[in-house]
């Protein structure tokens, strides 16, 4: 399938996939980045922040950004990595994923050079398949050990998704699970409610999680639901009002209509031997309904179940 690549001048060249149906993503060579994804309806799903700087060396606030070797400040390395401050190539022997069927794809690539090898002294190929189908955005991250040791790393898809309102908003699937409160000093704490709804700043890493979560936007009447392989953990970040001013490339408002849920590998580093070869996946879907999954009680999330 031929590739379709827009080059905007002195920003990042872009790729466009588009389906049938009328749902499309568009990625860019820099970062490895999805920056937009839109459903049949041309309704955009992901966020973007009014003041992202769309020109490199910096990366794009917004979108799907890729973490890797490092998430967070979970290591030595700048932070989230330096994956999201490359520039990457299209792949041309992406085997031995299988095509794609009724998908319109692009698989990337991302070799280390001897620059990165004076940071982070490993030899990789961290390959990327980014599809979109029918109201579907599915992203398969690959990592190969292509040197002569033994590496480890953490990873995270970080996934900004564009809601109406954040306070309206609720994630299932994490309940009673152990989360690690990246504002209380990394402190392991267990999820007491039976949905996560938001009033203030958050920022956790949620542990061994389904591989199924909801994100459930009551205004839009919509549900993105988030399906994950291989990426055992789960972020939630929002900064609110007084980190968000305080964000360089974040509008002092943005954080009302985002809301970031991560699939990720951080309490446990994945590791491969010389050859080896890790991959993830994950699958983003819509479901046009404000309930997702009628185990809860409207009411009590509505009297602030929080």
């Amino acid at each position: 399938m031929a590739v379709n690549i827009i080059n905007d001048g002195d920003r990042s060249p872009r790729i466009l996939l588009r389906e049938p149906t009328g749902s499309t993503t568009e990625v860019l060579l820099y970062g490895g980045q999805v920056v937009s994804w839109k459903n049949q309806r041309r309704e955009e799903l992901l966020f973007m922040s009014s003041k992202a700087v769309t020109k490199p060396p910096k990366p794009i606030r917004g979108g799907i950004p890729i973490c890797f070797p490092q998430v967070a400040n979970f290591g030595t390395l700048e932070q989230h990595g330096f994956a999201r401050n490359r520039l990457w190539s299209l792949d041309e022997d992406p085997s031995p994923l299988p095509p794609a069927n009724n998908q319109s794809m692009v698989d990337l690539v991302l070799k280390s050079t001897e620059e990165d090898l004076h940071t982070w002294p490993y030899r990789f190929e961290l390959r990327l398949r980014v599809c979109v189908g029918a109201d579907k955005l599915t992203m398969i991250p690959r990592v190969r050990n292509v040197d002569n040791k033994a590496f480890s790393f953490t990873i995270a898809l970080r996934n900004y998704f564009s809601v109406s309102d954040v306070s309206e908003v609720r994630v299932e699937g994490l309940e009673t699970l152990d989360y690690f409160d990246n504002l209380l000093k990394r402190e392991r704490y267990t999820e007491q409610a039976d949905a996560i709804t938001f009033d203030g700043e958050i920022d956790r890493v949620y542990l061994s999680t389904p591989t199924k979560i909801a994100v459930i936007d009551h205004e839009r009447k919509r549900t993105i639901v988030l399906r994950k392989e291989g990426m055992v953990d789960a972020v939630v970040w929002n900064p609110w009002d007084k980190k968000a001013k305080a964000i360089v490339d974040l509008g002092d408002e943005d954080y009302k209509s985002m809301l970031c849920l991560d699939a990720a590998s951080i309490e446990n580093a994945i590791t491969l031997k010389p050859c080896e070869e890790w991959k993830g996946r994950q699958e983003l879907s819509i479901v046009s309904s404000s309930y997702f999954s009628g185990q809860l009680d409207p009411q009590k999330v509505l009297n602030g179940l929080r």
